[in-house]
């Protein structure tokens, strides 16, 4: 019967609902426009320095935020704004930003690296954690329809170890990718929507 409790408290614990948490729409929606400085509005980036937070799982923004806070992450802009997050305001705002839709960045595609990026893809076997069409799950990002500039980034940073904060399952993939392999993935990734 404990086990049947704990795990109970476990689960609401992670119930996606702004109303479990507290915060009304309002408060929400002002926490969350502080974010489109970088993030771009509702968090639709027009800028490929910064990821595109529409569309992602409330989990998957919680679960960064959190990282940033605590030190598992570290970027000089995002680590001083999750420092002051509550719990809370992290659940709110992967809420908030779940709810988005996202919108196609502007950028135009190599064909024959987006035919690339697909085979070394399969060859990772990327969609066994981000599924088919690279839309994500649970605590794994949706990753369709990002910049390329910033997918590559995010994979050099993995294969270089200076992201870290994917109990190693990115960085092992990533060490094994070469810079064209990086440049196709960013292609063919990109241009999913």
């Amino acid at each position: 019967m404990k086990s049947l409790v704990r795990a109970l408290a476990a689960l609401a614990a992670l119930l996606p609902f702004t109303a479990a948490v507290g915060q009304d729409d309002a408060v929400i929606r002002a926490k969350a426009e502080a974010c489109a400085a970088c993030h771009g509005p509702n968090g639709n980036s027009q800028n490929p320095a910064f990821p595109i937070l529409t569309g992602q799982s409330w989990r998957y923004i919680y679960i960064e935020l959190k990282d940033y806070k605590e030190g598992r992450r570290s970027d000089p802009a995002m680590s001083p704004v999750a420092a002051d997050l509550s719990r809370e305001d992290m659940i709110a705002l992967g809420n908030f930003f779940a709810a988005q839709k996202p919108l196609p960045v502007a950028f135009k595609a190599d064909g024959a690296k987006v035919e690339a990026g697909r085979k070394v893809s399969d060859a990772v076997l990327c969609p066994m954690c981000h599924l088919g069409g690279f839309v994500g799950q649970n605590e794994i990002p949706r990753i369709a329809g990002q910049y390329p500039q910033y997918i590559t980034k995010q994979l050099q940073d993995f294969k270089a170890r200076r992201r870290t904060n994917d109990a190693g399952n990115m960085t092992s993939v990533a060490g094994t990718l070469s810079d064209d392999d990086i440049e196709n993935l960013a292609q063919y990734i990109a241009n999913l929507n």
